[in-house]
């Protein structure tokens, strides 16, 4: 058995938590928006490894994971990583609201750079990593979300941004859960992503 981690729950199949263990990272999309940055899923194994982000160009990481936290990270050029986080359960109790926010984020992210200031940590425009605990529901649901509602001109549906998410990490239909996948549904329903949400 691997070593027990904060957060990861007791039920976590073997051959998951083993995955778990190690950095994983998929390019989902490239060279977006007025600074071409990438989009990457991954899982928290990755967004901790500071070796696997500086080959990848990750400088900004976002986690949907409520009860695991990535800490301080500099890498080995002194690039500060910049985290943020808009922590969801795998399951049932989200507000359709934190994931549409979590959406923004991204877009956010994707789309402009914050600049440093002398007196902030180092830093230097790169890619984004998206990554819960094992990058297999809640940053998978966001990102099918973020690409049907965004980035429309390469995915035109919510469930063919599913399908190539899926293809991509070797899931089945079994993830992301099923009450991600309602809660993405009721954003998607209730508009509140306004004219970005494909009809």
């Amino acid at each position: 058995m691997t070593e027990k981690r904060l957060g990861v729950p007791d039920l976590v199949p073997e051959e998951e938590a083993r995955e778990d263990t190690v950095p994983l990272l998929f390019p989902v999309l490239e060279g977006f928006g007025p600074h071409a940055k990438s989009l990457f899923l991954g899982n928290l194994a990755a967004a901790e490894d500071p070796e696997c982000l500086l080959e990848a160009g990750i400088t900004e990481t976002l986690n949907v994971s409520i009860n695991m936290f990535p800490g301080p990270l500099t890498l080995s050029d002194g690039t500060h990583i910049r985290r943020y986080q808009l922590g969801m359960i795998d399951g049932e109790g989200n507000d359709p609201h934190l994931l549409a926010a979590a959406v923004y984020t991204v877009e956010g992210l994707m789309r402009g750079y914050v600049p440093a200031k002398p007196h902030y940590p180092k830093h230097r425009k790169g890619h984004v990593l998206v990554h819960c605990r094992g990058g297999r529901s809640r940053s998978v649901a966001l990102i099918a979300l973020w690409l049907s509602s965004f980035a429309r001109d390469a995915f035109e549906s919510f469930d063919a941004a599913l399908a190539h998410l899926r293809a991509l990490r070797g899931l089945d239909e079994n993830y992301p859960l099923p009450p991600m996948l309602a809660l993405a549904e009721e954003v998607r329903m209730r508009n509140l992503l306004g004219m970005a949400t494909k009809p």
